[in-house]
C-alpha cells in the first residue's frame, strides 16, 4: 500500500463531520481525534513547532534546507467533512484497473459514466468509493494525506543528514470546520508564519483555482398561527405553507442544479416546520460582488413581500457573510503563485485546469488575512455525497506536484 493511500484510509476511518448547529469551536468534538492523530504523526516524523490548540488547529514547520530562501510557503487542508452526508463508519471499496463501465456501489446506486462522464478519464486506474451509506471523505482527507506524505518525504530527507531537496521553511496547518464556513475563525496567522500558501482542497487532478464565490448563509424563520382546521378560514397562518411560498419565489434558473461557471445561485440546504413555525436555510453564492449584494437584497425583498401579505413579523431573515472572492488578492499582484503551481503540474505530466471555484476554501479567508492562498486539486470527485470517489493515482500524483511546488 502506498504511503498516501495508507494515510488516507486511516484518516477517513475517523468521523469528523462538522455541525452548523452546535455553536462550539470546533463544532464537533470528534474532530479533535483526527487533530491529535496528525499532531502525533508530525511529532514522530520530526517536524518542528508542532502545536495542537484547544480549537483543534494543528500547526507544524518543515525546516529550511536552503538559507538563501527567505520566504516561507504554506500548505493547508481541513479536517472536517461535510454534514450533508454521514462520515461515520466509512468503508472504502477499491476498483482496480477500472474498465470504464458502471460501478455498483450498492443494490440501488451506481457510479455511471453516463451521469459522471469524467470516470472515462480513469480507465485502468484504481477507483476508491464507498458502500453508498456515507461520503468518502476525500474532501479534504485526501489533501491531508497528500500534505502529510510530502512532509514524510522532506523530513526523512532532512534526517538523512545529506539533503537531496533544497527548499525554504514550509508551514503546515490543518483546520477544523471549513465545511461550515468557520475554518479560519481561530486561525493563528503568526504561528502559521507563511508568506503565502496553497490550500489542497480542490477536485479533479489538475484543478488550480484563485477565484471563488462570495458567500453568505441565510436563515429564514416563519411564524404562524395555529387554528383548528375546521375553523381556520381567515384565521390560520400556516408557517410551513408560507415557507413553501417563499421557496417558490427563488428563480428556478438561479439554483445550483441549473447553474455553472461564474453563475451564482440560491441553494436551499435545509427545511423544517409546522403550522406554528418553520425555517428555511440557504446558502447564497456569486463570484461578482455587486450581484452578490443584490442576491442578499433579493432575499430581504422576498421577506418583505411575505410580511406585507401576512403581517409584520411573519418572516425574518438572518443573513451572515461567510467569505469573499480571493481573486481580489491574487490577481494581478500574486499571480506568480498560479504560475508556480502550473509549472509544477506540467513538470509532472498534469495539465493545469484553471477555473473558478463553485464553492470556497479556507484560502479565500486566509487571502484577506494577509496570506495569498489559491487552491490546488486533491484528485477527488462528487464531494459531499455518497457518490464521492477518488482515483488512487491522482493522490499519488498530487504528492509529486506538491514536491515540485515547494522544492527550489
Amino acid at each position: 500500500m502506498s504511503k498516501v493511500l495508507e494515510r488516507f484510509i486511516k484518516y477517513i476511518s475517523i468521523d469528523t463531520s462538522s455541525s452548523e448547529e452546535s455553536g462550539l469551536h470546533p463544532s464537533t468534538d470528534k474532530q479533535k481525534k483526527l487533530g491529535l492523530v496528525l499532531k502525533n504523526e508530525l511529532d514522530f516524523l520530526g517536524a518542528t513547532n508542532v502545536y495542537h490548540d484547544e480549537h483543534n488547529y494543528v500547526y507544524a514547520i518543515i525546516p529550511s534546507t536552503d538559507s538563501s530562501i527567505d520566504k516561507t510557503i504554506g500548505l493547508v487542508a481541513h479536517m472536517d467533512t461535510s454534514p450533508e452526508a454521514s462520515g461515520e463508519d466509512v468503508k472504502a471499496i477499491f476498483i482496480k484497473n477500472y474498465d470504464g463501465k458502471d460501478i455498483l456501489i450498492s443494490s440501488t446506486q451506481k457510479l455511471s459514466p453516463s451521469v459522471f462522464p469524467e470516470l472515462k478519464n480513469y480507465i485502468g486506474k484504481t477507483i476508491i468509493h464507498t458502500d453508498g451509506l456515507t461520503l468518502l471523505g476525500s474532501d479534504d482527507k485526501a489533501g491531508i494525506a497528500e500534505i502529510m506524505t510530502l512532509a514524510e518525504i522532506l523530513l526523512s530527507d532532512i534526517a538523512s543528514g545529506n539533503s537531496q531537496y533544497k527548499h525554504g521553511a514550509i508551514s503546515i496547518a490543518f483546520t477544523p470546520d471549513e465545511e461550515i464556513g468557520e475554518g479560519v475563525m481561530f486561525f493563528d496567522v503568526k504561528r502559521f508564519g507563511a508568506d503565502y500558501a496553497y490550500t489542497v482542497d480542490g477536485g479533479a487532478l489538475g484543478e488550480l483555482e484563485y477565484e471563488n464565490f462570495n458567500a453568505a448563509s441565510a436563515v429564514i424563520e416563519f411564524s404562524g398561527i395555529s387554528i383548528h382546521p375546521g375553523d381556520a378560514k381567515d384565521k390560520m397562518i400556516n408557517a410551513a405553507s408560507i415557507a413553501c411560498e417563499f421557496q417558490s419565489m427563488i428563480p428556478l434558473d438561479e439554483r445550483p442544479e441549473t447553474t455553472s461557471g461564474y453563475e451564482g445561485f440560491y441553494h436551499l440546504t435545509d427545511m423544517e416546520g409546522d403550522v406554528t413555525s418553520a425555517k428555511l436555510t440557504y446558502i447564497i453564492r456569486d463570484h461578482d460582488n455587486s450581484q452578490f449584494i443584490a442576491r442578499k437584497a433579493f432575499v430581504e425583498q422576498c421577506v418583505n413581500i411575505i410580511n406585507s401579505k401576512y403581517g409584520a413579523g411573519t418572516a425574518k431573515a438572518i443573513i451572515k457573510d461567510q467569505y469573499k472572492n480571493m481573486r481580489e488578492i491574487i490577481d494581478p499582484q500574486n499571480m506568480f503563485l498560479i504560475d508556480k503551481a502550473s509549472e509544477a503540474m506540467r513538470i509532472n505530466g498534469v495539465e493545469p485546469i484553471i477555473k473558478p471555484i463553485r464553492g470556497g476554501t479556507d484560502g479565500a479567508n486566509l487571502s484577506f488575512m494577509g496570506i495569498p492562498c489559491p487552491n490546488l486539486s486533491t484528485g477527488g470527485h462528487n464531494f459531499h455525497g455518497v457518490y464521492e470517489y477518488i482515483p488512487l493515482e491522482s493522490m499519488e500524483k498530487m504528492v509529486e506536484v506538491l514536491l515540485s511546488i515547494v522544492v527550489s
